[in-house]
């Protein structure tokens, strides 16, 4: 069983940056590829970044390239989620998720969910 509290979310103006922590309980985060979905009012939630057990390995949705970074420090059971250039159509509640499987965008690959962190993004 694993145990995920995401933190970092709240108001930004467009252009700016969030950071997004996400603590997992457990003695087993680093079997676990990390992931951040997000989702909108009235839109279906969608993937945003992946990160592999070791940290070595990442991927992101074409919407976020170049601006959101993703990371993890395994000795503190924490993925991070780096938000640059912030634009309105970021807003969202934020969620980390943890599958066993490797670098899955799907959401369905994923047994572990928090509970969301709000971003907004507006002037």
């Amino acid at each position: 069983q694993v145990q995920l509290v995401e933190s970092g979310g709240g108001l930004v103006q467009p252009g700016g940056s969030l950071r997004l922590s996400c603590a997992a309980s457990g003695r087993t985060f680093n079997t676990y590829s990390m992931a951040w979905f997000r989702q909108a009012p009235g839109k279906e939630r969608e993937f945003v970044s992946v990160i592999s057990r070791t940290g070595t390995s990442t991927s992101n949705a074409d919407s976020v390239k170049g601006r959101f970074t993703i990371s993890r420090d395994n000795a503190k059971s924490t993925v991070y989620l780096q938000m640059d250039s912030l634009k309105p159509e970021d807003a969202a509640a934020y969620y980390c998720a943890a599958s066993l499987r490797f670098l899955p965008q799907d959401q369905k690959a994923y047994d572990y969910w928090g509970q969301g962190t709000q971003v907004t993004v507006s002037s």
